[in-house]
């Protein structure tokens, strides 16, 4: 018997859009990279992007548990001696809704080119309208 190996055009990828409202924050963000590294199927690799696109809708009603929304603090650096800046999820969730469900989802893929292009499939929308209206299929995770 031969190992089978996953070819690029054997690769086929489907649409999945998930609506968000009334979801855990991290329970959600590791069903989309699950979806996105294409680990449910039975062709996943490890090396190839095997993955399919993911359409996330209302991501402004996520929720999070305890006291995470006061607490939990988002980092970035502006490049200048000094300039470390931090924002804490609720004020996040009130100004770009869509940023938390991005950086959760990005420290659950590899920090690779793989994961780049992996990354790149991942559509997050803060209502409940989407440009993608061929994609109908609504996945409840």
């Amino acid at each position: 018997m031969k190992t089978y190996s996953t070819k690029p055009a054997d690769i086929e990828r489907q649409w999945h859009v998930i609506d968000a409202s009334d979801k855990i924050l991290g329970r959600l963000a590791t069903q989309i990279a699950s979806l996105l590294m294409g680990k449910h199927k039975p062709i996943f690799t490890p090396h190839l992007d095997t993955g399919d696109y993911v359409v996330v809708i209302n991501a402004e009603k996520v929720r999070v548990t305890g006291n995470k929304a006061k607490q939990k603090l988002y980092y970035r650096h502006t490049g200048y001696p000094g300039g470390l800046k931090s924002v804490t999820l609720e004020k996040l969730m009130e100004t770009h809704p869509t940023r938390a469900l991005e950086h959760a989802v990005k420290g659950m893929l590899p920090h690779t080119r793989l994961g780049n292009s992996m990354r790149k499939k991942l559509k997050v929308y803060a209502g409940d309208t989407h440009p993608h209206v061929a994609q109908t299929n609504i996945t409840q995770p």
